[in-house]
């Protein structure tokens, strides 16, 4: 079969991240837990413990190398890395579209985002959406704050300080202000 279901772990500049995939997609994306071995434990939660460890397949590899460019400091938005979105609940989907087009380096927050889908008064279900996104950070979930700038929640491991370091990988901004963390960032 072409690009039977697996996954493997890989390197990157905040720790071992996670990806699994199916078919010609990726099925799941895991940043990185306590150690390699919750990495692909959590991982294998989403993508289904049933998916072996194995070597990727070349768009597979194509995606790793993004992904670590990404957690670099590379300003790639990832949004063309196709994804297997079986099982995603619709309202999920909606967030989650919304949440993909914020470009590295900017932010929205909850509220924001809920505006975006149509559903204003959403922004707590936007971020139990988040909660569960199986592909960061493919889907830049890190990239929503809650109101007047502050962090708000993070499921991957280190939380909101895990959330925080991405954005200053990022050299994020709010609006028209300095950088998010005080200081003026190098193009």
């Amino acid at each position: 079969m072409r690009n039977d279901p697996g996954c493997c772990l890989f390197d990157t500049a905040i720790g071992p991240c996670g990806i699994a995939w199916r078919g010609a997609a990726l099925a799941a994306v895991q940043l990185p837990e306590a150690s390699r071995e919750a990495t692909l434990r959590r991982l294998l939660r989403h993508a289904g413990d049933d998916v072996p460890e194995c070597e990727p397949p070349g768009f597979v590899r194509d995606a790793v190398a993004r992904i670590q460019a990404l957690l670099a400091g590379a300003k790639d938005d990832l949004s063309d890395l196709p994804l297997d979105l079986q099982g995603v609940p619709p309202f999920h989907r909606r967030v989650y579209e919304v949440t993909r087009a914020i470009p590295p380096g900017e932010v929205l927050t909850y509220g924001e985002v809920a505006r975006r889908i149509g559903e204003p008064g959403a922004a707590r279900a936007v971020g139990q959406a988040l909660g569960k996104n199986p592909f960061a950070p493919v889907i830049p979930c890190h990239r929503v704050l809650a109101a007047g700038g502050r962090s708000g929640g993070f499921s991957a491991e280190g939380g909101a300080g895990t959330k925080l370091k991405m954005l200053e990988i990022e050299r994020a901004r709010l609006g028209t202000q300095p950088g998010l963390f005080g200081e003026e960032g190098e193009a």
